[in-house]
């Protein structure tokens, strides 16, 4: 299957940190990956480096064929990449409703009558349809947390980039969201997903990239990239 995304000697330095180093990494169209490593291990820069919230150092990032690495974040967005955030920040004084809206009207150039019927159809995908008048500050974090997503989808993504959707969730909110990234998948959404939460990422995944000291240290099925000695150490220690 034709790749979606292309990294490629990828870096990244913060003064004389190196927060990336030489990241190769291919993603296939409609595929489910997880990216998982240790707190500090490069994962939000990784993915900052590929929606353009931050401007890699070296190496070429191309999306559908198309070399994006000099592309402002938004226009990034426009071709077809769009990210949740791992906090939430809604607009506090709209409504639920009001917050699709704006990206609707942004990215996709709809208004009226036709951006809020696409975000009324959004919410209804999120669980969130009966939530549409309400105030966004009223929401819960399982609420918040689904809000951020129907807002990373309202720019219409060929590839999403879920940045811990789950974190701080209960067991059963933790299913509900996966049921969305899942479901969204099938609709043939290529899906980067980070997460902390192992039983999650194992569900969710059909591949997983490891990264540690920003570094690739592994790549495969969950299975064996649970198993590698190699995360096991940057997860645990010796």
């Amino acid at each position: 299957m034709e790749n979606i995304l292309e990294v490629k000697g990828v870096g990244k330095n913060f003064g004389g940190f190196t927060a990336l180093s030489d990241v190769n990494l291919s993603i296939r169209k409609g595929e489910r990956l997880g990216l998982i490593g240790p707190n500090g291990s490069g994962k939000t820069t990784l993915i900052s480096c590929i929606s353009g919230a931050l401007q890699n150092d070296g190496g070429t990032i191309r999306f559908n064929g198309e070399s994006i690495e000099t592309l402002p974040a938004y226009a990034r967005t426009r071709r077809g990449i769009a990210r949740s955030f791992q906090i939430p920040r809604p607009f506090a004084s709209m409504t639920v409703l009001e917050n699709l809206m704006v990206p609707l009207a942004y990215v996709g150039g709809l208004s009226g009558s036709k951006a809020r019927a696409q975000g009324l159809e959004i919410l209804d995908e999120m669980g969130l349809a009966e939530k549409a008048e309400s105030s966004s500050a009223s929401l819960s974090q399982v609420e918040l947390r689904k809000m951020e997503l129907a807002r990373a989808m309202a720019a219409k993504p060929q590839l999403l980039i879920s940045d811990e959707a789950m974190a701080g969730l209960s067991g059963s909110e933790v299913d509900d969201v996966l049921d969305i990234l899942i479901k969204l998948n099938k609709q043939g959404i290529t899906i980067i997903m980070i997460e902390h939460i192992m039983h999650a990422v194992m569900r969710f995944s059909e591949r997983i990239i490891c990264l540690d000291a920003g570094q690739i240290i592994c790549d495969g099925d969950p299975k064996t990239v649970v198993g590698n000695p190699q995360v096991q150490r940057a997860y645990l220690g010796d």
